[in-house]
């Protein structure tokens, strides 16, 4: 017998099975282009265009000279850095927490991936609402779960109803997935429909995860009501996901959490005991800075998004075969281009929004995610944390290529 024939699969069934994250994607490809000498604007990457706040910068240079920092901490986080996330979780959302109901992680998508991990059993089916962010879903595969998907389009802005999770829900519904503000919509849910999704899970047994990641990031008089807040009863069936990197301009920290029951943050612990250990020493104490430290800064980064919001929802709004509703949280919009599918610009014909975002890269020189990134074709996602200029030249260029659309 060959050797060829003895070899075994170089990549794990499981491993093999995860799709590359295509906000990353693009956003690499965006920044290959510009490398190259390509006037790339990209609106791909997730991520505030500020520089993390001077005071929290200096807290980890300060950090970096004491040798205790040069050492592993305790793997769920500093008792600091828990003792911080405790009164700001109470000062943000009311939410009454211990610091052994939570732990630090490598970034948001740390907590995302083991709070899958720590409560879903394989064929445990999780309700999703789509559109959704990239990770997600993979997420749930790694964990042996079935994605049940539940899309809510720009007719209802994005948001998801009590009557579309129910009919989506079996005996085999372990968790719901519940992220407001959304990326990569920017939707919202009000007060009203977080309680009538909270009571519906209760009912129903039904774990929460609820990523609150950009629950600073609002607009026009929008509150994101924390659910265990809203339900009290849900908090023993509830894992919330946090972090710095949205709300402090802290994406390359890497410090996120998970806030949940004793039981499963132990549990999620002892994974991440031999997974990763302990969050970087520098990244915690700048966390720490960032948390206990007064507001201004996250407030002024608000005002800019919300203007950068107004002008990129009006001049979306302004191409033909584009409709574009406007987000009342974190920094994406998430126009509709179903109507400019199918038609011919410059000769070329497409028919998914992946293959226009290929076009409008390629011609306009303008990155955006495809819909098919978050769930069903039709629909591009972009981010306004860039500069006004920016968004204006971005706008303007794909005004002006997609007006040809015949």
């Amino acid at each position: 017998m060959s050797a060829e024939k003895l070899e075994k699969p170089r990549i794990s069934n499981r491993i093999a099975a995860i799709a590359e994250s295509a906000t990353l994607a693009v956003d690499a490809k965006a920044k290959a282009l510009k490398a190259a000498g390509k006037p790339v604007i990209g609106f791909g990457a997730g991520e505030p265009d500020f520089p993390t706040p001077a005071y929290i910068v200096q807290a980890a240079v300060d950090a970096a000279s004491n040798p205790a920092n040069h050492r592993y901490t305790p793997t769920p986080g500093l008792p600091e850095l828990r003792e911080a996330i405790v009164a700001k979780t109470f000062r943000d959302s009311k939410y009454v927490i211990t610091p052994d109901q939570i732990l630090v992680t490598n970034g948001g998508k740390q907590a995302v991936y083991q709070a899958f991990a720590t409560i879903i059993n394989p064929g445990d089916e999780v309700i999703l609402p789509t559109p959704y962010w990239t990770t997600y879903p993979e997420c749930i595969k790694l964990a042996g779960g079935k994605t049940v998907e539940v899309f809510a389009d720009e007719t209802q802005n994005y948001l998801v109803t009590v009557d579309q999770l129910e009919a989506a829900r079996t005996e085999k519904t372990k968790a719901l997935l519940f992220c407001s503000p959304s990326n990569p919509t920017g939707a919202v849910y009000s007060l009203e429909q977080v309680r009538a999704i909270g009571e519906w899970a209760l009912r129903h047994g039904i774990w929460i995860i609820s990523d609150e990641i950009y629950e600073h990031l609002l607009y026009d008089g929008a509150t994101a009501p924390s659910m265990p807040v809203v339900v009290p009863e849900l908090s023993n069936h509830t894992i919330i996901l946090n972090g710095v990197a949205k709300t402090y301009a802290m994406t390359g920290w890497r410090v996120g959490w998970m806030i949940g029951p004793k039981d499963v943050i132990k549990a999620a612990t002892n994974l991440q005991s031999h997974l990763s250990s302990n969050v970087s020493n520098l990244s915690q104490r700048a966390a720490i800075a960032a948390l206990t430290g007064d507001l201004k800064a996250v407030h002024e980064m608000g005002v800019a998004f919300d203007r950068r919001r107004k002008l990129i929802v009006g001049l979306l709004n302004e191409i033909p075969g584009v409709f574009c509703p406007t987000p009342t949280g974190a920094f994406y919009v998430y126009p509709s281009v179903k109507a400019i599918l199918g038609k011919t610009i410059r000769g070329r014909v497409s028919n998914t929004s992946a293959e226009l975002a290929t076009l409008i890269l390629e011609e306009a020189e303008v990155a955006a995610v495809p819909g098919e990134a978050f769930g069903p074709s039709g629909y591009l996602r972009f981010s306004y944390a860039l500069s006004d200029a920016d968004i204006v030249e971005g706008m303007a260029r794909l005004k002006k290529l997609l007006s040809e659309a015949v």
